[in-house]
């Protein structure tokens, strides 16, 4: 299996890419990886290894870009080549830490969009009280939907879900401001109806306060209001924790009761680490293509290329392509 890296995307490249691709060739005998981006710079880091080859460029796509101009302009950015090396049939999938609305175009543009998906969609797997996490998609790709399209991104969440986290049946759940069958806005109350009479194991709408309880394994919403969930879920958590660190730390007996309790917050902490759930997965492409956290450290790489292999071994976008197809076919002949 052969992956293209963006080595030079994300607030600590190149040195936690290459470290987490390091990491990554020892855990998987099958991989093969590719790094893209400078080939000095990333040598610092990267010791001998004969399944990790570089393709050099000095060009990168920087965070303050304006994602298409600079996709379109910047031909040998390491993202682009990336992106084209799995456009070339080079590699089966790319990643990047990078710019998002630039690793999207890049996907869109360079490597192509499925036959029969409409929009596609970015959907990172968020943490849970539990620890199983649930899939939310669309978290930005695109901020405006119509009700087919969220019929799409839940029948491909729900592949992902079933052949990547390995959940029999996964429960979707549409994001709505209320449970009850007729609330929402026009996009909402048309997107049940479909998806209440889909084939997927729909459970009804679900409310953004009990995301984190687990009440779906898939939600589906608009990539506007995704996008303010996810960003709302992630300032909340970094707040509590700021908010507890105040407080523990606010006398010394709350520092014995800190020392005390530290094993017990540090579980909590890996258990709300997006690190360990990899990174957002940009579905509705011809290949995967997922969006590492622009902060990742050598651990959330990792956990990113592992999610990264798992879409490639498990075919989700043939899975996706003959869903799509069988549903064409199912409404012909309705």
């Amino acid at each position: 299996m052969k992956l293209a890296i963006d080595a030079m995307g994300g607030d600590h490249a190149p040195k936690e890419i290459v470290l987490g691709a390091m990491k990554a060739v020892e855990a998987y005998p099958d991989l093969h990886i590719t790094l893209v981006g400078d080939e000095a710079k990333i040598k610092e880091t990267l010791t001998e290894h004969n399944r990790i080859s570089i393709l050099h460029t000095t060009e990168v796509i920087l965070g303050t870009d304006e994602p298409v101009r600079a996709v379109r302009r910047k031909k040998t950015a390491s993202m682009v080549l990336a992106a084209q090396q799995v456009a070339d049939g080079a590699a089966d999938a790319c990643l990047s830490a990078g710019n998002t609305g630039a690793l999207m175009a890049a996907g869109l543009f360079v490597v192509g969009r499925i036959e029969g998906i409409d929009r596609p969609a970015l959907a990172p797997t968020l943490p849970t009280i539990g620890g199983e996490g649930f899939l939310l998609l669309d978290v930005g790709a695109n901020a405006d939907a119509k009700p087919e399209h969220l019929l799409q991104y839940a029948i491909m969440g729900s592949i992902y879900s079933e052949k990547v986290r390995n959940i029999t049946k996964p429960r979707v759940g549409l994001l709505n401001i209320g449970t009850e069958e007729k609330k929402g806005n026009e996009l909402t109350r048309h997107a049940f109806d479909l998806l209440k009479n889909s084939n997927l194991n729909f459970v009804g709408n679900v409310e953004a306060r009990d995301l984190l309880d687990g009440v779906a394994d898939v939600v589906v919403t608009d990539g506007f209001t995704g996008n303010m969930v996810l960003k709302t879920i992630e300032g909340t958590a970094l707040s509590m924790f700021k908010m507890l660190k105040t407080a523990l730390m606010g006398s010394f007996t709350s520092k014995l009761a800190a020392a005390v309790l530290k094993p017990n917050l540090m579980q909590l902490k890996n258990k709300l680490d997006y690190s360990e759930y990899g990174g957002a997965g940009l579905f509705g492409l011809k290949a995967p293509v997922i969006k590492a956290h622009g902060s990742s450290n050598a651990q959330a790489i990792f956990s990113a290329i592992r999610q990264t292999r798992e879409m490639v071994a498990g075919d989700i976008v043939s899975l996706v392509k003959q869903t799509v197809e069988e549903t064409k076919t199912e409404k012909i002949e309705q």
